[in-house]
């Protein structure tokens, strides 16, 4: 059963055909006829005023596909059954949307081939729209194309090719992929029959969902006699036709879960028989050879076995496959860049916070520097009134000694001195207090100091640490880098050898060609000299003989020219001549 996805594609087109001012919206006339004729080859009841009734509410005119989606899945696609003839819609659709997008007239490829690529677009293209073709089922095509008509795949081309849309930033249309195949853009050389076969290959395997086709005999039910049939074998059923142009259909055998396929002993001096046993009724089939037999009823068993286990054809299998390998890839790369991306954020962010803890280190340094300025220069200035009481209190001890000298013989002055003394040494005394007190605060000063530097001193080793795991960080990342290039460049190396050996072997097939054709030459040449002096000899006298090869001796020459006579021959001569003579 095609999916509904496979189903929209072709009505898509056919849709967009009818936008003929290119807005996205058709009228409801066309709609009808469209919907009518979908109706008419899908094989279901058609109502004409379900339309109307369903945009009874709406009347602005043209219906956009947003629009026209509700009703073709509720009163169309809901109810198809899976008798309908998929390649007579996509003809229908194809008859609406081709002619206003190809001109046949500088194509190579005829009108039928055409609508094959665009079926087998349809198939390979994206369920996105508007419809595309990426380059991974561009080159699954093209080498279908290629091992179809048994030429050789030219790598190179194809990927300089692929550089370009990639440049573009751009994949494949329909009308994009027709322009490439019909102007011989990678199909260079190919003869038009051989390219129409080609494209009629993949568009029975692809499309039709042929899996295996050929001429077998096949054993009647009621006469019993073997009959020559052209087979065609589906994943749930195998029809058989008078001819490979499958007009005339002579019967289809239905495939089920309950049905297998044996292989059986010659008989009735027909050989390489098999039978295909269903439930109703068997079938007896005869293969051309044990090759063509065995690859029967591997083919037959397969698609039983897919029957059972509910599995699809295998080219929508492998098509979903690559998709899904497709998407994991994105997914992986997308994994990958947003990793990446916060890897740079990261990086981003810690040399941010380095460059803070620097800058807020470099302004507490200057901020230490101006303390330590300004205590030296407070201190500088202590000592300075420091020095400068000393020397005044040195000199008021010289004045004092100068007066006790003096006036030794005034005692109450010289008690009266004692007690000034007394008072000054007091004054010392606190003076020294303070002098005690200023170097303990220096002292403080110098410890608060060390201190500063022992948190600066930490502060850079805890720098070097985040900068070292910065470094870790960017190494690991570098490395898984130059690891994806290694293992890039190695599938390189693989796929040039594989390119070189493909080449030589094309080299040596080209050589063997060149060596048979100049030896079929020599044959010819050969044959039409000894034909032309088989005809020289036969006007001689009426001889005629074989030439065979001459001896070592010097050849004799007659008149009837060189080696024209054996030995034998001339020495009769030579005797009857003698003998006339005498």
């Amino acid at each position: 059963m095609l999916s509904r996805d496979e189903i929209l594609k072709p009505i898509w087109y056919a849709f967009t055909a009818l936008d003929v001012d290119r807005n996205g919206k058709v009228s409801k006339s066309q709609l009808k006829v469209l919907s009518h004729n979908l109706c008419t080859i899908l094989k279901i009841p058609h109502n004409t005023s379900a339309l109307e009734e369903h945009f009874k509410d709406d009347d602005e005119g043209p219906v956009s596909t947003q629009g026209y989606m509700p009703y073709l899945n509720m009163f169309i696609l809901d109810k198809i059954q899976a008798n309908f003839d998929f390649k007579e819609l996509n003809k229908m659709c194809w008859t609406l949307s081709a002619p206003k997008r190809i001109s046949s007239k500088h194509l190579l490829i005829s009108g039928a081939d055409t609508f094959k690529v665009w079926c087998i677009f349809n198939f390979l293209s994206e369920d996105k729209y508007p419809l595309h073709i990426v380059t991974e089922e561009l080159e699954y095509f093209l080498r279908r194309l290629f091992a179809a008509v048994g030429c050789s795949w030219n790598e190179d081309r194809f990927e300089d090719y692929k550089m370009q849309l990639s440049v573009k930033k751009k994949n494949l249309n329909a009308w994009e992929l027709i322009e490439l195949i019909g102007l011989g853009h990678f199909t260079k050389g190919i003869n038009t029959q051989t390219l129409s076969m080609g494209i009629n290959v993949v568009f029975q395997e692809l499309v039709m969902d042929v899996i295996k086709q050929g001429y077998m005999m096949k054993k009647g039910h009621k006469r019993k006699n073997w009959t020559e049939r052209w087979f065609e074998l589906h994943l749930n059923y195998m029809s058989y036709y008078v001819s490979e142009d499958l007009i005339e259909q002579k019967g289809c055998i239905s495939l089920d879960r309950n049905c297998c396929v044996e292989s059986l002993p010659d008989k009735d001096g027909k050989k390489n028989l098999f039978i295909i046993k269903c439930v109703e009724k068997s079938f007896e089939i005869s293969a051309s050879d044990k090759k063509t037999k065995q690859e029967w009823i591997q083919a037959i068993q397969d698609c039983i076995v897919r029957i059972r286990q509910g599995l699809s054809s295998p080219h929508r299998e492998s098509r979903q496959k690559r998709r899904e390998m497709r998407n994991r890839l994105k997914a992986e790369q997308e994994m990958m860049e947003n990793r990446m991306r916060k890897l740079q954020l990261a990086n981003e962010r810690k040399q941010a916070q380095l460059e803070a803890m620097t800058k807020n280190l470099q302004e507490a340094s200057m901020r230490g520097d101006l303390e330590e300025q300004r205590r030296l220069q407070t201190q500088n200035e202590l000592l300075d009134q420091y020095r400068r009481d000393l020397e005044q209190e040195k000199m008021a001890r010289m004045q004092m000694e100068e007066k006790v000298v003096e006036k030794a013989s005034e005692v109450e002055q010289y008690w009266q001195r004692t007690q000034e003394l007394e008072e000054m040494y007091s004054q010392l005394k606190k003076a020294l207090d303070d002098e005690r007190q200023a170097k303990e605060d220096e002292e403080a000063l110098r410890i608060l100091q060390a201190r500063l530097l022992q948190e600066e001193a930490n502060k850079r080793l805890e720098l070097e640490k985040i900068h070292q795991q910065q470094q870790e960080i960017l190494s690991q990342s570098q490395k898984e880098k130059e690891e994806l290039e290694r293992e890039r460049r190695e599938k390189e190396s693989a796929l040039q050898a594989a390119q070189e050996q493909l080449e030589s072997l094309r080299r040596q097939r080209e050589g063997a060609q060149e060596e048979y054709m100049a030896i079929t030459k020599k044959l010819e040449r050969a044959a039409n000299k000894t034909k032309n002096w088989k005809h020289r000899v036969s006007k001689q006298e009426g001889l005629l003989r074989i030439i065979s090869p001459g001896t070592k001796s010097p050849a004799k020459i007659t008149n009837w020219g060189p080696a024209a006579f054996t030995e034998t021959e001339l020495n009769e001569l030579e005797r009857i001549w003698q003998e006339n003579k005498n």
